[in-house]
């Protein structure tokens, strides 16, 4: 699967127990797949070997060889040209072949430094599946015996062996490369920036000898200010498992935009990953963070324990039902709530991190948790804290691909937030105005007061239309003033044209005119409806 593996064998083969020199030239650039190229072939000179001095150790050097030309056009019509379409190994004094010498070699065949006269050069063509892939030129000095009549059968093994070695190497380079890319472009450009937490994240590919995995993470904002953290890892090594890592997001995204729980995500990601085919199976790790009740909500899927990173240094790992992992079917996921203390942090990896032929995972997960019990404390950057995860692996191979997420939990000041539950009746939407212009004023936002007030008189008039349960009204100062309403109605408004005459149909159209951005996001309670304003510059 290696190009410079194979011309290293091949070298080791030929030279010195067949012949005293190899040079190779592959075509530039190297053919991948069926299609066939459209430009004329290039050779470059890619590898070359010469016999080393002699085993007893002695110092002589090599018997002189000629030298190689490092970049060969050869003629459309040219004898060069002939015998690499005719792909069989050749003599190099044979009749008509000295113009396939002058191109190859350094120097015209009539001139000195031309290989020794008789059977001691041979030029064998390298084909591949469908396409020429270099050729490769054999000599023998003059102080050892000319090749034989059997020896062109030597050459055309190696030459063989070595053209689809080359072949192997190209397409398993090619798709490794495609796979490569489809999981970068797959995973997060960027990661968000919601008030009350940070967040940073690594991804480090597997070694050069191990295929492309499928391990992903997200950081995706949820209304309220909440946050979904997610980790996952689809089981193999393959450009497949890629393009179903690719799918698995999409549609974790599309479920964290319907406001779930954990648990009913991962239930939901089971179904669709089913449908994508039953062998295809991911681990997944689902959490929402609110940074206004210092609470954490968590369902796992059968992936590794996410590690929590106290203020005081003393890192816990959380005891949340492992369940089984995406894919398997008929499984029942269950969501955890815990505090998530002000200061603290929360490690979510893949497996990749602490499995290896060595260790197994239980042990793994204790050996990450004491280290970052032991050294973790002292770091106060979570990018400083992800690169010394990493950097605390092992030298040598890695068989699996790492995802790492990290999140330190700020909280919300409480004095930022105006929380109140509001019975639906005519005089709500009076009630609410009073409560707005009262959190206003204690903040310092007076110039905020009429617009803010008219918006939440529309937005809270609409929901007692259709609430039949007590509404909420929720004020969030951050870089922003945030106003949320929600409701137990499912039907989410829109915004609407009001004719003349109408007596409805305004509100939203205010609200759009009004505010900085607004949206309604539907729940699995209900619905909720937001705007946005900027807060002014003091």
């Amino acid at each position: 699967m290696d190009l410079d593996e194979t011309l290293r064998e091949l070298r080791e083969a030929a030279v010195p127990a067949f012949a005293d020199a190899i040079f190779v030239h592959l075509d530039d650039p190297l053919p991948v797949g069926t299609e066939q190229p459209t430009a004329s072939v290039v050779l470059q000179l890619h590898s070359a070997d010469r016999a080393s001095p002699t085993p007893d150790g002695g110092t002589s050097p090599a018997p002189a060889l000629p030298e190689v030309a490092e970049r060969v056009e050869p003629a459309g019509g040219g004898r060069l040209a002939e015998l690499l379409r005719d792909g069989r190994p050749a003599f190099g004094d044979a009749p008509g072949n000295a113009p396939a010498v002058a191109e190859l070699l350094a120097a015209p065949a009539d001139r000195a430094g031309t290989p020794p006269p008789g059977h001691r050069l041979i030029i064998a063509p390298l084909h591949g599946s469908h396409h020429v892939m270099g050729t490769v030129v054999l000599l023998r000095s003059a102080d050892r015996p000319v090749f034989a009549d059997d020896d062109l059968l030597v050459a055309s093994q190696l030459a063989t062996h070595t053209a689809l070695g080359v072949q192997k190497a190209v397409m398993y380079g090619h798709e490794a490369a495609v796979a490569d890319t489809l999981q970068h472009t797959m995973l997060p450009s960027s990661l968000p920036e919601p008030t009350g937490v940070r967040l940073a994240s690594r991804y480090l590919p597997a070694s050069k000898t191990a295929q492309v995995g499928g391990d992903w993470y997200d950081a995706i904002p949820l209304p309220g200010n909440r946050v979904a953290l997610i980790v996952g890892d689809v089981m193999g090594h393959s450009m497949t498992s890629a393009a179903i890592m690719g799918q698995l997001r999409t549609i974790v995204q599309t479920l964290a935009g319907l406001d779930l729980p954990p648990d009913e995500v991962l239930h939901h990601l089971d179904e669709q990953a089913q449908r994508l085919g039953s062998d295809h199976i991911a681990t997944c790790l689902y959490a929402i963070y609110d940074p206004i009740s210092h609470r954490l909500l968590m369902a796992n899927a059968g992936h590794p324990p996410a590690i929590l990173l106290h203020e005081d240094g003393r890192a816990e790992v959380l005891g949340v039902p492992p369940g089984a992992p995406i894919g398997v079917g008929g499984v029942v996921f269950e969501s955890v709530e815990m505090a998530a203390p002000t200061g603290a942090t929360l490690v979510l990896y893949t497996d990749g991190l602490v499995e290896s032929r060595d260790t197994d995972i239980g042990s793994g997960v204790e050996s990450l948790r004491l280290r970052l019990q032991t050294t973790a404390p002292g770091l106060a950057s979570l990018e400083v804290l992800c690169d010394h995860v990493l950097g605390t692996l092992g030298p040598g191979t890695r068989d699996d691909d790492i995802a790492l997420l990290s999140a330190r939990f700020e909280g919300f000041p409480p004095d930022s937030v105006g929380y109140w539950y509001l019975a639906p009746h005519p005089m709500t939407a009076g009630q609410a105005r009073r409560l707005t212009r009262r959190a206003l004023r204690r903040w310092g936002l007076e110039s905020l007061i009429d617009p803010t007030e008219l918006m939440v008189s529309e937005v809270v008039t609409n929901a007692v239309r259709f609430a039949s349960r007590p509404l909420s009204l929720r004020l969030l100062r951050t870089d922003v003033l945030r106003c949320e309403v929600t409701d137990d109605s499912p039907q989410v408004p829109r915004m609407r044209h009001a004719d003349l005459g109408d007596e409805s149909g305004r509100g939203l159209f205010l609200v759009n005119q009004l505010a900085l951005r607004w949206g309604a996001t539907r729940l699995s309670s209900g619905k909720v409806v937001w705007f946005e304003q900027k807060i002014p510059a003091k």
